[in-house]
């Protein structure tokens, strides 16, 4: 499946930072070629508004081991276990302030 949104409803997404991945060329520039599915704004990725949900097309669990014919959707994951750390750490950190 793709995404689709009218343009307010992207205007909105976009003004609340909840776009998180998008088809890209590999530089990472916008470019419709890359938009494997035709989707709205080439958003391939959401967040809810307390950002602590997200909603994605690829399927980067499908990717994850070399065996499985790719491990290039192991980084995305990694990335995401290693933010989530991060923010622990620092909520953590800020508890303990007295």
């Amino acid at each position: 499946g793709n995404y689709y949104a009218d343009p307010e409803t992207v205007a909105a997404l976009e003004a609340n930072r909840q776009i998180i991945f998008r088809y890209t060329a590999p530089d990472g520039s916008r470019d419709e070629a890359w938009n494997v599915n035709g989707s709205t704004a080439a958003i391939g990725g959401l967040c809810n508004a307390a950002r602590n949900v997200v909603g994605m097309m690829p399927h980067p669990e499908r990717a994850c081991e070399a065996a499985l014919g790719s491990a290039d959707g192991r980084v995305i994951l990694e990335s995401a276990v290693a933010a989530l750390a991060a923010a622990g750490a620092e909520q953590s950190t800020a508890a303990a302030q007295p």
